[in-house]
């Protein structure tokens, strides 16, 4: 089972923060056996067949699966006729990693016999990694997350959905966590789905705020206008920048020199950062908090000089850039550009950590928490603890209900409800309209 050790606990908005972290692996002798069980008592086929078929056997036949098996056996274009086919193909197959992509023109399995086989639709999509943070996050690199760098996929899944819902129209984002740094969002609307790569890309791009990479200092340029989609997000990130980036005890970005360089640099000013930097040796005890302070009393100084200094410094959005520079979300936009893209599906599990890549609720990501997400050794083992404390009744009870997974497959149960709406209202509208152009001409 995954332990968890939690060291110096501090509490920031009611929510616990850990100053460090850390989740063992997943025992890789024990992991086919025990994803073999999860794949026969916990998997939810028959909600999944529901989400990726949208009440039509001809999406869900010619959409694609790759499985990634034991020593990264890779097998692309799957795909089934039936919600009972891929059931057994899968509890068969045991796949380490599902990946989901298009529906093609033509059934992915059959492929060779088209000379037209391309994507058709596909969910947009977007990936969201903590690796892409690792320039800004003070407290963890590379694979390695905690508590106190985890709010920044909080706040990122904050901003990209309001963005899709009020830039874009869309209503229906799946949100995932990956099972180990990251998060996923699934945009199913019927007209996301439809979008061309172009489209996607220009979606893509239109929702990335910071270019650039590590080789730029500053990777934030707003205009003096500053867009309501940018101002939306402001109103998100100043409250995050507030509590975590330069709280002493998350973030605390203005405290170590390395850190501290990083920040200054995106002023492009050397006179401030000389000064700041100089302030702060001789005051070692300030904290970040008092820093940031500092530092905005500079910009504002600067704005308020002569015409020419405030045109040659530039300082109008200096502070706002370097808000969203810390807290705008840091996409992978390769991955929202293209068709034939593909996804690691909902409900797998990570061979790393053994979690479940379990989908969560936007309007509770705060209380998200990727350390309590159910490993495949607790669900192994709640449904045995069930099973040996369970008293005689009549009633059937699924697995699913008697795990720690219950409360993600409930999340995937109201996301489907409520597509299934959308879905049935777009079907009476083609019925209705068939109709009426029936009665048009004549033609029963």
């Amino acid at each position: 089972m995954m332990a968890t050790e939690a060291i110096d606990e501090t509490v920031i908005d009611e929510t616990v923060i850990h100053r460090s972290t850390k989740a063992s692996d997943v025992d890789a002798s024990e992991f086919p056996e025990l994803l073999k069980q999860y794949y026969d008592r916990l998997f939810p086929y028959s909600k999944y067949f529901r989400w990726l078929s949208y009440g039509d056997k001809h999406t869900f036949s010619h959409r694609e699966f790759s499985f990634t098996l034991k020593d990264d056996v890779y097998i692309r274009y799957k795909s089934y006729e039936t919600e009972e086919e891929m059931t057994k193909d899968i509890k068969k197959t045991c796949p380490y990693k599902i990946d989901i992509g298009a529906v093609f023109s033509t059934k992915p399995k059959d492929r060779l016999k088209s000379t037209q086989f391309k994507p058709m639709e596909k969910e947009l999509v977007f990936d969201i990694d903590m690796t892409d943070y690792d320039e800004i996050r003070t407290c963890c690199s590379g694979a390695a997350i905690c508590a106190k760098c985890w709010p920044f996929m909080q706040v990122a899944a904050k901003i990209i959905d309001n963005a899709l819902r009020e830039d874009f129209g869309f209503s229906h984002m799946l949100w995932v966590y990956s099972g180990r740094r990251g998060i996923h969002c699934w945009v199913c609307d019927k007209r996301a789905r439809a979008l061309s790569n172009d489209q996607r890309s220009a979606v893509a791009e239109w929702l990335s705020v910071v270019v650039g990479g590590e080789q730029k200092a500053r990777q934030v340029n707003l205009n003096s206008s500053v867009h309501p989609s940018i101002e939306r997000a402001l109103d998100i990130a100043k409250k995050f920048f507030d509590d975590v980036v330069i709280n002493s005890e998350v973030q605390d970005v203005l405290n170590e020199e390395s850190s501290i360089s990083k920040l200054l640099a995106v002023i492009s000013d050397d006179d401030i950062e000389k000064k700041l930097k100089d302030n702060w040796k001789q005051n070692p005890g300030e904290t970040s908090e008092e820093r940031w302070k500092e530092l905005c009393d500079e910009i504002k100084k600067a704005k308020q000089g002569t015409a020419k200094k405030a045109k040659n410094h530039n300082m109008t959005m200096r502070r706002q850039e370097i808000i969203l520079q810390y807290s705008y979300p840091r996409l992978d936009i390769n991955v929202s550009k293209q068709l034939n893209h593909l996804l690691k599906s909902p409900f797998v599990v990570h061979p790393k950590t053994g979690r479940v890549c379990t989908p969560f609720d936007i309007e509770e990501v705060d209380s998200f928490d990727p350390f309590t997400v159910p490993t495949i050794t607790d669900l192994m083992s709640e449904l045995d603890n069930y099973a040996s404390e369970a008293m005689d009744t009549d009633v059937p009870i699924k697995n699913v209900d008697k795990t720690s997974l219950k409360a993600s497959i409930e999340v995937f149960t109201k996301f489907l409800n409520s597509l299934d709406k959308d879905t049935n209202v777009h079907k009476k509208a083609k019925r209705v309209a068939s109709e009426m152009d029936a009665a048009n001409t004549g033609d029963w």
